[in-house]
This record gives C-alpha cells, sequence and structure tokens, in this order.
C-alpha cells in the first residue's frame, strides 16, 4: 500500500464527522486570510475532501482542487458539479496547464507524504504554474525532532475546543490500530527543518520564508510562503545543466 491508495480508502483520521467538517472549515479560514484578492486564482493541491471549497471559492475568481486519489476526485466532481468556479483536477492534469494559471497554490499537509525528490518535482512544476507575483504556500510541515506527543496534543485541544474530545480520544485509540499507524512505520512520513524546506525550494527556484500561524490547529508545525526568484531559477538551472553534463 502506498500513501496514495490509503488516502484513496475510508481512512480514521478524522475521529467523528464533527471532526472533520471543523477541520475543514478551520482550513478555508485560514486559507482566505491568505488570498491575495478577491480575483486570485487558488490551486489547492492535495485538498482531501474539501468540504468547505465553496466557502473559499466564494471569495476568489477560480478553485481548482487537486488530489492525486481517484475516489477522492470522485466525491469532489460529484460535490462540487453545479459549482461555476470550482475544478476539480489530477496532479498530471495541472503539469500540462499553461504557465502562470494561478495566482495563489496551497499544499497543506501534504509534504509529509512525499519523498523530497517528488516534493523537488512538484515544487518545479509549480513553479512554472505560478503567475510571476504568485506565491505557494506550504502548510502543515513536519519539523525533525518533534515527538509525536504534539500532535497528540494538538488534536485532543482541538477537541476540547470544538466539542469532540471524547471522540478524539477513542480516535487516537482507534489509529493506533488502524493502517494509517501500519503504513507511516513502513513508509514513515518527511520532515523538513526550517533551512531545509527553504533550500528545498531555492533549488527550484523560489524565495521562501517562513510565517506564523501555521493553517489550521496544529501549532508546532511550519508555514512556509514562497515566491518564485528569476535569480534563483538560474541559479537551480546552471546548478542542474552542470549536474547532467
Amino acid at each position: 500500500m502506498t500513501w496514495t491508495d490509503f488516502w484513496n480508502s475510508d481512512t480514521p483520521i478524522y475521529v467523528n464527522e464533527r471532526h472533520k467538517l471543523l477541520h475543514y472549515r478551520l482550513i478555508a479560514r485560514d486559507i482566505i486570510k491568505l488570498l491575495p484578492s478577491r480575483e486570485a486564482r487558488v490551486l489547492d493541491y492535495g485538498c482531501g475532501e474539501a468540504l468547505a471549497a465553496a466557502t473559499i471559492a466564494a471569495q476568489c475568481r477560480t478553485l481548482t482542487l487537486v488530489d492525486a486519489a481517484p475516489r477522492v476526485r470522485d466525491k469532489l466532481s460529484e460535490r462540487f458539479a453545479a459549482s461555476t468556479n470550482i475544478h476539480v483536477a489530477s496532479p498530471e492534469d495541472i503539469a500540462v496547464l499553461p504557465a502562470g494559471s494561478f495566482d495563489l497554490v496551497i499544499i497543506n499537509s501534504v509534504l509529509q507524504y512525499l519523498k523530497k525528490d517528488e516534493a523537488a518535482s512538484v515544487f518545479a512544476t509549480l513553479r512554472d504554474k505560478l503567475a510571476p507575483n504568485g506565491r505557494l504556500v506550504l502548510a502543515d510541515i513536519l519539523q525533525p525532532g518533534v515527538s509525536p506527543l504534539t500532535d497528540v496534543k494538538a488534536l485532543l485541544g482541538f477537541g476540547w475546543t470544538g466539542g469532540f474530545l471524547g471522540a478524539a480520544c477513542l480516535g487516537l485509540v482507534r489509529t493506533a490500530l488502524s493502517d494509517y499507524r501500519k503504513l507511516r512505520g513502513q513508509l514513515g512520513l518527511t520532515h523538513y527543518s526550517e533551512g531545509e524546506i527553504i533550500a528545498a525550494l531555492a533549488a527550484a527556484g523560489f524565495s521562501a520564508r517562513r510565517q506564523r500561524p501555521n493553517i489550521g490547529h496544529n501549532q508546532d508545525r511550519m508555514l512556509i510562503i514562497a515566491e518564485p526568484n528569476p535569480a534563483a531559477a538560474a541559479a537551480a538551472a546552471r546548478v542542474a545543466t552542470a549536474v547532467a553534463g
């Protein structure tokens, strides 16, 4: 099983429907705060079920929802079939779009499921799809050396404020016995230090910086804002040419 296979099935990540709904509402609220204007063309890369996507779409020109899991895309297409400015796509669909197609790209709580070479490929593809003054937002990035107990604490705090604390406690037990725990042990999760993710983005032609707060309820994870940087892109191209030579 791969992470895509996992997300293409029913998962135990959300302890109940209230947790899932509040999670997506919070994500939507935080994304809206990052919108550059109501005319922004927005890409949510690795969007999951995106239950509150309509709230974001009401604040921008277009919202493109991308997920690698076919089952997730099918649900999204059905849910937003009547929307005029929400589009559902696969990563492969995005790769063939014209340059400069988006003003804002969000990658929230995704990097932990990608190997670093896979993430580098995604960064390079998305840099071309951003407008010259566009932004790439990487959120919910796991940092090395942070105890998994911080995630537990964050979930329980969210459960307390959101009114699902009992379900959160039961959900932690269920997750510990689930395929998620097994797959996490087999495949691992990818971590980045602040300097490492900024360097990876520079190699893909971005200048980047950390910004607070993080998207969502877990403030022990990082949010990075990246912007296309022609000088960094030229340097990356020279390095790639030298390596290829």
